[in-house]
């Protein structure tokens, strides 16, 4: 059975995201700004742009941790959400160390992930395991360890990865795994409105777009089928 989306709805489901290294805070807030044209559900930016922006009004602030690479210690991703928290985000996207889950440390990666949940409290968490740099059996691994420390989200993808972004496998397994219990994100290389709704019709349920009005501008303002 075919459902029907609008452009609006879409919207709704959108991390409007602009987290490039050379982002000045006039383009951060420029960004806000269109957030609020767009519909969005939310920005995504970096954390130490949050102070810099003001947000609209029915925007939620998203921000993100331990990222690009994973790479940090435990602790310093702790620290980073707590706070990225306590500057005013909704939302923290957390990058998993790619490495240990590919080693088989599912433990580290579980006990990374606790620790960022504890450290922001009743903010929700995305759990970012760079899914086109895995197996399947590792993307169902980290799902389970991002399930297992309490996350809100699994989320396919920094965009920065050169192994690639989302894909509606990947988010089709996600979702499979983590059935409606969490929240499934796909990022990174969405870049047109059929891209955007196959990730949907595939299993997520919030989307991080770069690029949103080019995106939501293939779609009509009626109902779209999938």
């Amino acid at each position: 059975m075919q459902r029907m989306i609008t452009r609006a709805e879409l919207a709704r489901l959108v991390d409007h995201t602009l987290l490039k290294p050379e982002a000045t805070p006039a383009d951060v807030q420029a960004l806000a700004d269109e957030a609020a044209t767009l519909g969005v559900y939310s920005i995504c930016i970096s954390p130490n742009m949050i102070k810099t922006v003001n947000v609209p009004d029915g925007v939620l602030l998203a921000t993100v941790c331990g990222f690009p690479s994973g790479k940090h210690t435990t602790t310093a991703k702790a620290t980073e959400a707590v706070e990225s928290v306590a500057s005013g985000a909704d939302e923290v996207d957390m990058v998993i160390d790619i490495g240990a889950l590919k080693a088989g440390d599912i433990e580290s990666v579980t006990a990374d992930i606790a620790a960022v949940r504890g450290a922001v409290g009743k903010a929700v968490l995305k759990v970012i395991i760079e899914s086109a740099a895995l197996t399947e059996d590792e993307i169902v691994a980290a799902c389970r360890a991002a399930e297992s420390a309490g996350a809100d989200f699994v989320k396919t993808s920094t965009g920065f990865n050169p192994a690639g972004g989302a894909s509606v496998e990947a988010v089709r397994l996600m979702r499979r795994t983590v059935g409606d219990r969490l929240g499934v994100k796909a990022s990174g290389g969405i870049r047109d409105w059929d891209t955007a709704v196959a990730m949907v019709e595939a299993g997520a349920n919030r989307l991080g777009l770069s690029g949103t009005a080019a995106v939501l501008a293939g779609g009509q303002v009626g109902d779209q089928s999938y």
